[in-house]
């Protein structure tokens, strides 16, 4: 009789080949552990290297590190602000003077109406010109878009992008070695600070110590010109109003928003040596023009047979602005910014005294607004439908008129337009514009 086969050696042996297993496996886990941890480790220690020299922050000295850091760094950041390659490729060009010692400006609010003909006038003379602008909706944005599109086919490349944005600000004086910033980006608009304060702290107090940041920073400094307003002047009684007449009593939130500019600006200039003008505009107007203002919506209203509102003072005055058409205000912009000195700070830090200026751009004839809607009836054929109504407690001022003998001095201002025949080119481009075949005076685009 066969003896059964004795099981326990072969139990025995699979136990400890088990064993052998799990002891294998223990060791390949541990041993794949570590290889994580330490490459985990490795890429961690990369992107903070990365990170350090490519995105330093807006304090430190840009130069400090080295340009040549930063330009290893400019297809990967630039693709995220609107295509890479493509994308930077655009602000060189848009940037690049053609003329022999031309400027290279960053226009700030592009797509608005002062910087969409400033940007045209610059550009035309052979300047560089790049545009920035967040195309808000405090007004009809397909006009901003319309003048963006303008820009480009005179090959000016607008950025998409917020003041208080520090990173794409920073990213753009990376690429471009700007000579010059005409900063007219703002919240404007008196009467809608009453509906949204906010929006004037952050674009017009916040957003413009975001771009002096940048600018102190940059190497070469950039000299500023930059819109404060007229509306400084608040409560002043005297006139015609002056550069030397006070300015610490704005009657409206912009106001306010615009005075602190001019005080953040001084300061910058003190600090840091940066050349900064300040440019105080007296109600503009003309083609392109914002709706907002009075003479653009009294236009539309009269034309549509609508009602318009127009104010007297409450010891029954009338209401009286100095209005000054597009085209001067283009020539004082201009005019400041090729007077404007070099700033004199490199890395951040003063290297001696440097240019700070405040200067008046204005029409020198006021007009009561009675003789602004008489001449647009004329224009437009139509007899408006009037009420006149006290001037509400809402941050206008009941009459402007500027002195601009400082500006006439320093580069030549000299306004030359008249409010007929400003508002003549007006009426001419809005029925254009628009598409209105109506009974105006002169709307054949030929005439």
């Amino acid at each position: 009789m066969a003896s059964s086969p004795d099981t326990s050696k072969t139990t025995k042996l699979e136990r400890y080949n088990s064993y052998i297993r799990r002891v294998n496996s223990t060791k390949l886990l541990a041993a794949s552990s570590k290889l994580l941890f330490r490459v985990t480790l490795l890429v961690a220690l990369i992107l903070i290297f990365f990170f350090t020299f490519h995105y330093p922050p807006l304090s430190d000295n840009p130069a400090a590190s080295g340009h040549h850091l930063h330009t290893t760094s400019h297809l990967l950041s630039s693709a995220f602000y609107g295509g890479g390659a493509q994308w930077e490729k655009e602000v060189r060009r848009s940037s690049t003077p053609r003329r022999a010692n031309g400027f290279s400006v960053l226009v700030t609010g592009a797509g608005g109406f002062v910087g969409t003909h400033c940007s045209l006038a610059l550009k035309k003379r052979g300047d560089g010109v790049l545009g920035l602008d967040n195309f808000n909706t405090y007004y009809d944005p397909s006009l901003k878009r319309a003048r963006q599109k303008m820009l480009k086919q005179h090959e000016i490349f607008i950025v998409e992008g917020d003041l208080n944005d520090g990173e794409l600000l920073a990213k753009l004086f990376d690429i471009v070695p700007f000579t010059h910033i005409l900063h007219l980006a703002a919240q404007a608009g008196v009467r809608y600070a009453m509906e949204n304060p906010q929006s004037y702290v952050s674009s017009n107090i916040a957003g413009f110590v975001n771009l002096l940041e940048v600018a102190k920073n940059a190497d070469p400094q950039p000299a500023i010109v930059w819109a404060s307003s007229s509306s400084v002047y608040g409560l002043n009684t005297e006139n015609p109003f002056s550069e030397s007449h006070r300015t610490d009593q704005p009657a409206s939130l912009y106001a306010a928003t615009k005075k602190a500019g001019e005080e953040i600006a001084h300061t910058y200039n003190h600090i840091y040596g940066l050349s900064i003008t300040g440019l105080r505009f007296f109600t503009v107007y003309g083609p392109w023009g914002r709706p907002d203002m009075a003479y653009f919506f009294f236009t539309k209203d009269i034309l549509q047979g609508k009602a318009i509102n127009i104010y007297q003072t409450h010891d029954n005055k009338e209401v009286a602005r100095d209005f000054t058409f597009i085209d001067d205000i283009v020539k004082g912009c201009l005019g400041a910014v090729d007077t404007a000195e070099k700033s004199t700070g490199k890395g951040g830090k003063k290297r001696g005294p440097a240019q700070l200026r405040v200067y008046n751009l204005g029409n020198t004839s006021p007009v009561t607004v009675g003789k602004l809607v008489s001449i647009l009836e004329s224009l437009l054929n139509v007899k408006a439908k009037k009420h006149v109504i006290k001037m509400p407690r809402n941050g206008d001022v009941p009459y402007t008129h500027a002195n601009v003998s400082l500006a006439y001095n320093d580069f030549g201002y000299k306004p030359t337009t008249d409010l007929s025949t400003g508002l003549r080119k007006f009426v001419k481009w809005y029925v254009s514009y628009y598409g209105i075949q109506s009974r105006v005076k002169g709307s054949n685009p030929s005439a």
